[in-house]
């Protein structure tokens, strides 16, 4: 039975803190909570106990637990670490490392993996002081799931709310069955390709796609922790440049298509970028002026260049494995597997994103992997965790176990 050490610190989310637990209980779990003092705030200790059906920690100066060192001992005794919902004051004190209570000392004395649920104010979550702390945590291996984008105690809508609970629990799922990476890709070259691209129509309007980059960052965020050099090419987003990777900012297809062969060679391509189909052929000085009763303007599509199928065509410096995306609204699967062949690659990830779906944008996605040994189906993770689950299969591919 695997066993989880629950960190739960305050916030009104800290109520889904109960929800998780009855969850990992049914689905076999261990669980020990841990309690924050602000965290007692909102539930009880009691509550804890009695779905955990283990004694709740709090006191960091147990004359109990402290007998034998008991936050050395909680810190080690689990198999994984899980902090939900996770504060941005906590966030900051273990970026720093601080130990200045229970739960910071048990996270900065805990040598097992980390993973961490943020819920915070959408403002203080796209905090610079926040955001540099996620990068921090990250690039030290620090696994995240969420926060999603959703109405707020405080009225505000955007990112910040917590994870739900069946999500949490798919992440956990996730990294217990899968090791840490570590640096089982050092030595190795990878380009990651990610975001929309956009496509001028004059000098003030273009066309793009709803992509936000936010799985191809993960990916190239959680190739650069296992010890990969990273060239992420991007379009234009709204995101932090990952830790660890050489950045490459474009707008059109055919400027990623440059950059991407500029960056050539590599052992591992991922592209994950959302790449226009079509162009205008002729962008139109200045702006296009609207004029009463004169009919809208023609514009003439002409077809981008296929980066995915260039690489696989791209002889002796095709990198020695590619993996494609795939973003399909209906016929998901035979559409991805004609396409893996259609494109050359060696691997396809394919996503729905039709009608309801969310993943344009949202914080989890649900995917398929395609190889020429058939079809994966993955459950809904957060796309840090399919990143993280991406790249050990990439590790696992390198070391020989995976074809």
């Amino acid at each position: 039975m695997s066993k989880i050490l629950l960190i739960v610190a305050g916030g009104i989310a800290a109520y889904k803190s109960l929800e998780l637990v009855r969850l990992a209980r049914k689905d076999g779990l261990d669980v020990t909570a841990v309690l924050t003092k602000s965290g007692a705030e909102f539930i009880t200790p009691l509550s804890l106990q009695a779905l955990t059906e283990n004694p709740v920690h709090q006191d960091m100066f147990s004359l109990t637990d402290e007998q034998s060192m008991g936050h050395i001992a909680l810190s080690r005794a689990a198999d994984l670490v899980v902090v939900a919902p996770a504060t941005a004051n906590l966030l900051a004190r273990m970026a720093c490392g601080l130990a200045g209570d229970l739960a910071s000392t048990l996270l900065l004395a805990t040598d097992k993996r980390v993973l961490v649920a943020p819920s915070m104010n959408m403002r203080m979550w796209l905090h610079p002081a926040t955001q540099e702390n996620v990068a921090k945590l990250r690039a030290r291996g620090v696994l995240f799931v969420g926060p999603d984008d959703g109405d707020m105690a405080c009225h505000e809508f955007g990112p910040g709310r917590l994870a739900e609970p069946e999500v949490i629990l798919l992440a956990i799922q996730t990294a217990l069955s899968s090791a840490a990476p570590g640096k089982t890709l050092a030595g190795k070259h990878a380009i990651v390709t990610s975001g929309p691209t956009q496509e001028p129509i004059d000098h003030v309007r273009f066309i793009a796609n709803r992509s936000s980059g936010k799985q191809g960052h993960a990916i190239a965020e959680a190739l650069a922790a296992a010890g990969a050099r990273v060239t992420l090419v991007t379009g234009p987003v709204s995101l932090p440049d990952p830790v660890g990777c050489d950045v490459v900012e474009v707008e059109t297809a055919r400027e990623m298509q440059a950059a991407v062969m500029a960056a050539l060679p590599a052992d591992i391509a991922v592209c994950a970028a959302a790449v226009g189909d079509w162009r205008v052929e002729t962008v139109h000085e200045g702006k296009i002026k609207k004029s009463p009763g004169a009919a809208p303007p023609l514009l003439h599509l002409v077809e981008n260049p296929d980066i995915l199928a260039g690489l696989a065509r791209a002889g002796g410096v095709r990198p020695r494995l590619l993996i494609g995306f795939a973003a399909e609204t209906q016929n998901l699967r035979d559409t991805a597997v004609q396409k893996r062949v259609r494109k050359g690659c060696d691997w396809l990830v394919a996503n729905h994103v039709g009608v309801g779906s969310d993943v344009m944008g949202g914080e989890n996605n649900q995917v398929h992997l395609i190889t020429a040994h058939g079809v994966e189906d993955w459950p809904l993770l957060a796309k840090t965790a399919v990143a993280e689950k991406l790249v050990s299969r990439i590790a696992a591919h390198f070391a020989g176990e995976l074809s």
